[in-house]
């Protein structure tokens, strides 16, 4: 009897084991043992059939597509929440307000409010459904007949030239779906087209295609379309302009009726023709509607392009965050104070010379920006991506570097020439006063005095008091920086000058009022740190002398006022930098191509567009009469290039406004009469509209110092 050769242990079988498939167990006498397969000396046995359950397949698929299903409705609640059918895919859009909330510029799409479909005409809504979808109110989301038609007639034509997607569908696209025309995108185009119709009536299906459908012109949603194109409200849309509005969304960049009039009435016979067939107009009011006119001027259009929205956009697009529709952020910009600074900039003449003007606060909001004469011209922007050399007023960060030495206004430097290791600068007017005061070498913006100052603090610390006040445009190590040899934006610059008025530094320039939460890394690193009384003091002693008696004369004004002339080489660029009350004004005036100005000088043009805006802006009134002083400077004689450039006519130009003070020029000396019958004597300098260009500088280029 033989063993079980499953389980030894079992009491053995009184029968031998039978086939039961292709493997089964034999005996093998000789080895005692079990083997699993045929005996080859005996015939296969016959397999039994297997019976195949067919329904148990069908379960199993059934269960499949039931869970492909979930998944599916899944995947649409989480990517495609019915929310976002109310917001148009359109690009980013971003308007830009100043600080009294009025717009003042606009980025990207024109978006309309949101609209109720059953609230509007019905010739309205009849419009777009007469040429999109006519059996809007009867399908399912997908129309089946629609797309019969359409295949019919794109074969008789050899193309594609008609879609069969409903309403539904196309609300689907615009709110969910890229515009490719893959199978992929219209099998999920279907499905979210069956989605919105099972969650959605049709009126609320209706209302977000209108709300957020392209009618060009960069105008979304048939609210913004009616108001762009014809200066009314939907509601108040007549058949024929209904009609040109649905007509636009086959094509609306091509058909846009401020572009392509004729194509866009061509579009709305069309479409009125299709009213007429689908029933919602008869004969007689189809024959009676007329070619509609839009409007010639587009109403409260807003200013695309200026100097301040240009570099207050980034920093608005990173406050807004993600910006799917339209955002709105309020700027620094005070309407005011930009009018007078672009009014002030059209009143100064220049011919050929470009201007740049930032009015900010001492915190650094910046209230007004004028990047050139002209915007439409050039949008490059002067103020903010302009780098030129500052000449004299880079002398802030010397005479701040000597301060914080010790030393004080009253404190003495010799006004000699001097040569620094083969540099030697010379004071542009050609006069040497021995030892000075640093305030009387400050006023007169001596070269020599700054380079001697420069080489007694040494050119790190005066790099140091640049960088703590914000500057950080590269600065060589070198002795030459202090007469302003490196190169600033005006920005930069306005915002050092920022930092003196507002008594810490650094004073970053703002154009937006809120400012975001700064990360503890930020906070610990941006700290603010305040002058030392002594040296804050001195610094307003020198800047107030500079206006008061010195190279800044003709910027003075009925209020205490602070402020420094820059004059570079050759006349190429032309600053005044200062402030008053609770505003601080860079102006800078220049050729864009770097080439000389001949006569051009930081205490003439730009001191003058300075005091202008600071008495319009500020209401003051202007200086009752000419202030005579000790001694002249150069930048306070008037040039011909300046007559007659400043509103308010001649009593802003001193010299000028009688002949008893006219400048005499003879025997190589200036004699100057003032209305008071003082007299002030200075060296002979040539007038250049008098006595032509000033003569050929045959220097060695560097033995040349700054104008100032």
């Amino acid at each position: 009897m033989r063993p079980d050769p499953f389980n030894p242990d079992r009491t053995p079988l009184d029968r031998p084991y039978e086939p039961v498939g292709p493997h089964y167990p034999l005996y093998d006498a000789e080895t005692q043992s079990w083997t699993f397969g045929p005996d080859e000396d005996d015939a296969s046995p016959e397999r039994p059939r297997r019976n195949i359950r067919w329904g148990r397949w069908i379960a199993r698929a059934m269960g499949a597509g039931i869970i492909l299903l979930v998944i599916a409705i899944a995947w649409l609640a989480v990517t495609a929440p019915l929310s976002r059918s109310l917001q148009p895919p359109t690009p980013p859009s971003i308007t830009l307000t100043a600080d009294d909330g009025t717009p003042i510029a606009r980025r990207g799409a024109i978006i309309g409010a949101p609209v109720d479909a059953a609230k509007l005409p019905a010739h309205v809504r009849e419009a777009f459904m007469a040429i999109e979808d006519r059996r809007f109110y009867s399908h399912w989301g997908v129309d089946p007949r629609g797309i019969l038609r359409a295949a019919w007639h794109n074969v008789g034509s050899g193309g594609v030239r008609e879609g069969g997607s409903t309403i539904t569908q196309q609300l689907a696209k615009n709110a969910f779906l890229d515009s490719d025309r893959t199978a992929g995108r219209k099998i999920r185009e279907a499905m979210i087209a069956f989605w919105l119709e099972a969650w959605l009536t049709k009126d609320e299906i209706l209302s977000r295609y209108l709300s957020n459908v392209y009618f060009g012109d960069n105008v979304y949603g048939i609210t913004a379309a009616s108001k762009h194109y014809f200066g009314r409200t939907p509601d108040k849309l007549n058949i024929g302009q209904a009609a040109m509005l649905a007509g636009l969304v086959k094509a609306p960049s091509r058909l846009a009726p401020t572009t392509n009039l004729k194509g866009a009435r061509a579009r709305q016979a069309v479409v009125v023709a299709a009213m007429e067939d689908a029933g919602f107009l008869t004969k007689a009011e189809a024959d009676a509607v007329q070619p509609q006119r839009v409007l010639a001027s587009r109403p409260e259009t807003l200013p695309s392009g200026t100097y301040f929205a240009d570099w207050v956009l980034p920093e608005a697009r990173d406050q807004a965050g993600e910006i799917k529709t339209e955002a709105t952020v309020q700027t620094t910009l005070n309407p005011r104070l930009q009018r007078i600074a672009e009014r002030t900039v059209r009143s100064a003449g220049l011919n050929q010379a470009q201007v740049a003007l930032i009015a900010m606060r001492p915190d650094g909001r910046v209230v007004a920006m004028v990047g050139g004469k002209d915007y439409s011209k050039s949008p490059f922007n002067r103020a903010t991506q302009a780098r030129r050399q500052p000449g004299s007023a880079f002398k802030l960060f010397v005479y701040l570097a000597a301060l914080r030495s010790g030393m004080t206004p009253d404190s003495t430097i010799e006004d000699e020439p001097v040569d620094i290791a083969g540099w030697k600068p010379r004071n542009s007017d050609g006069r040497y006063l021995g030892k000075i005061t640093l305030r009387q070498a400050f006023a007169r913006s001596s070269n020599v005095a700054a380079a001697r100052l420069t080489q007694a603090v040494g050119v790190k610390s005066v790099i140091k008091a640049a960088r703590d006040l914000g500057i950080t445009t590269p600065i060589p190590n070198e002795a030459t920086i202090g007469l302003g040899t490196s190169t600033v934006s005006l920005l930069e610059l306005t915002a050092a000058y920022a930092a003196v008025a507002n008594e810490s530094y650094p004073v970053a320039a703002r154009g937006l009022n809120d400012v975001k939460d700064k990360g503890w890394y930020q906070s610990l690193t941006d700290r603010k740190t305040g002058f030392a009384s002594s040296v804050h003091d001195g610094m307003l002693d020198l800047l107030s002398s500079s206006i008061k008696t010195g190279t800044g004369r003709q910027a003075l004004l009925t209020v205490d006022a602070y402020g420094k002339t820059g004059t570079t080489q050759d006349s190429r660029d032309a600053l005044f930098v200062g402030f008053a009350r609770d505003l601080v004004v860079g102006v800078w005036v220049g050729n864009d191509d770097n080439t000389p100005n001949p006569g051009l000088s930081g205490g003439g043009v730009p001191a003058r567009i300075w005091r202008a805006f600071m008495q319009s802006a500020l209401d003051i009134p202007p200086v009752a009469a000419p202030v005579v002083q000790e001694e002249v400077d150069p930048d306070a004689i008037s040039n011909g290039m300046d007559d007659g450039m400043m509103p308010g006519g001649p009593d802003m130009m001193p010299g000028s406004a009688d002949p008893v003070g006219e400048i005499i020029q003879g025997l190589g000396i200036d004699l100057r009469t003032g209305d008071d019958g003082s007299i002030t004597v200075g060296p002979g300098r040539r007038r250049p509209d008098r006595a032509g260009p000033p003569p050929e500088d045959r220097r060695p280029p560097d033995e040349r110092d700054e104008e100032e």
